[in-house]
């Protein structure tokens, strides 16, 4: 692990993989250090928020005794993890029309309708969120699964409406207000994901299990 200083009462531990990131998440949730507010994930980091600069020195010395965080969790895996959190399957009706749903397929070798296929058979899971307020990076549920590798565009778009469902690497998108992006757009829908004036603001919270429905 690499722990990087955040402030004076937040710190960044960087870890080798997703493995690791969700077993050191766990941990820290589970039994968290005395004064740790906040544990949010990202690809392959853990910020840990504390509630003050003593606080937060306890927290480092914890982190430096942890050779190994999957051995620190007591076998804790992703799958336990995404079983702990899962919710009801949120489901999300799409059309899919997406200016870049016919050169994708084509790239992957595929017609459009057979990705489209694809896309709605499979079970997603979100990983983690980030990039936007409400942005949850899904990946599929299954590691038996995989979804292949999607290059982001060569120049992003200056905007990209809310709604768009989107791929980039191995995971898919919902934009949740319009931004600029330059993930690959196949297809929109028209279920909010992100209300900050709403009790539960985000829909897309890690853990969630998502399924994409097409519609005409």
């Amino acid at each position: 692990m690499r722990i990087l200083p955040t402030g004076d009462r937040a710190v960044l531990v960087e870890v080798a993989d997703r493995d690791a990131r969700v077993a050191l998440a766990t941990h820290l949730r589970r039994d968290p250090p005395p004064g740790v507010l906040d544990v949010v994930e990202g690809a392959a980091t853990v910020l840990v928020r504390t509630a003050s600069a003593d606080h937060l020195k306890r927290v480092v010395d914890d982190l430096r005794r942890i050779d190994d965080p999957r051995a620190a969790t007591r076998a804790v895996t992703p799958a336990a993890l995404d079983a702990d959190a899962a919710a009801e399957v949120l489901l999300v009706p799409t059309t899919y029309d997406g200016p870049d749903l016919a050169s994708l397929a084509q790239h992957l070798g595929e017609s459009a309708e057979g990705l489209v296929a694809r896309h709605t058979s499979m079970s997603w899971v979100v990983d983690f969120a980030g990039f936007l307020p409400g942005f949850g990076y899904l990946r599929p549920s299954d590691p038996g699964q995989p979804w292949p590798t999607v290059p982001r565009l060569a120049t992003p778009r200056k905007r990209v409406p809310a709604g768009s469902v989107a791929l980039a690497g191995g995971w898919t998108g919902i934009y949740p207000s319009a931004s600029p992006g330059g993930w690959r757009l196949i297809g929109r829908t028209d279920l909010t994901t992100w209300d900050q004036f709403a009790d539960v603001p985000a829909q897309l919270v890690p853990g969630r299990r998502v399924r994409f429905v097409e519609r005409a």
